[in-house]
């Protein structure tokens, strides 16, 4: 084993599923495997179903500013979908549709006949083709910051229009350069392996309004799920799918469900511009004064937002 891999197998236990329940009483650790994958997830209150799905570049933990107070009128399923965290990391599968059969075989295998279910970024994607292919399960769905891909992001800027790329993202021509990034297949791995807190702090000042919010122990624990290249390699092969999805999206029907839409100052005109589109039951809601990641920098605004939308 080189010196590299030990730190970065030390780092993880440091940062173990295990220990991090101990800040979400109530929650448990469970696993299933579901669709050729193992999945892991946490699991904490009764009622309801809802189904929460993380994004990129952080894991199930991502919950835990909403997850307990979700869990006081909800059963609340927080799972590390397929390639994040400590689900298993295959070489294929990354297509949305086929991460969204992951999800609905572990409905099926929790004996759950309908779920809220809820994702944000690559998560809300997922979240998205869920409901799309298995309307027959989903009650109610939440998308925070990401939904389907679709055509439009064939028309992203390879360069950025001169002013906008500052040290924030600018939200009338925002440049996310990572989304060609992870594109490139076997270098990025080269060049974060263990070194993936450099682009985290760097992605949270950008996407942020205040990443002050962002404490350094989560920095921490998301560095340590990301440092290693098989970690790396699966992350960006949500990225590297995004043609099936176009094209996947282009034979669904537009969803019947009521859908909740929730935008940061970056998505928010995005969402209020695409969803309508592809949702005929649709609330959207900007929380302006968030960027990107709206469980940390406003969670009682999402909190709000989520409760009375489901209730």
């Amino acid at each position: 084993m080189t010196q590299l891999k030990h730190n970065t197998m030390v780092s993880q236990n440091a940062y173990s599923d295990e220990d991090l329940l101990k800040n979400l009483p109530g929650f448990t650790n469970h696993y299933a495997t579901v669709n050729g994958v193992r999945l892991h997830y946490v699991e904490g209150g009764t009622g309801m179903p809802l189904v929460c799905l993380p994004g990129w570049p952080q894991t199930w933990y991502s919950y835990h500013p909403v997850a307990a107070e979700l869990a006081k009128t909800y059963r609340v399923i927080i799972i590390d979908i397929r390639g994040m965290g400590s689900s298993d990391k295959p070489m294929s599968g990354y297509d949305k549709k086929t991460m969204a059969v992951d999800v609905t075989a572990l409905v099926q295998q929790l004996g759950l006949a309908k779920v809220h279910i809820m994702g944000h970024d690559i998560g809300g994607m997922v979240a998205m083709s869920f409901a799309f292919n298995y309307p027959q399960f989903t009650e109610k769905l939440i998308v925070l910051d990401g939904s389907h891909p679709g055509e439009g992001m064939l028309q992203m800027p390879l360069i950025p229009a001169p002013g906008t790329f500052t040290e924030k993202m600018d939200a009338t021509m925002p440049y996310a350069w990572w989304m060609g990034f992870n594109q490139v297949k076997g270098l990025p791995e080269k060049l974060l392996e263990g070194r993936f807190q450099y682009l985290l702090d760097w992605l949270f000042h950008y996407v942020m309004i205040n990443d002050r919010r962002m404490s350094s122990f989560e920095r921490e624990v998301y560095a340590s799920f990301y440092n290693d290249t098989e970690s790396i390699r699966a992350a960006n092969a949500w990225y590297q799918t995004f043609l099936q999805d176009i094209e996947d999206a282009k034979t669904y029907e537009p969803l019947a469900m009521p859908v909740l839409g929730i935008g940061s100052y970056i998505s928010y005109n995005y969402m209020k511009m695409g969803l309508p589109y592809v949702a005929n039951n649709l609330q959207m809601i900007g929380i302006l004064d968030s960027g990107h990641y709206l469980f940390e920098e406003q969670p009682a605004q999402v909190l709000e937002a989520v409760l009375n939308f489901l209730g």
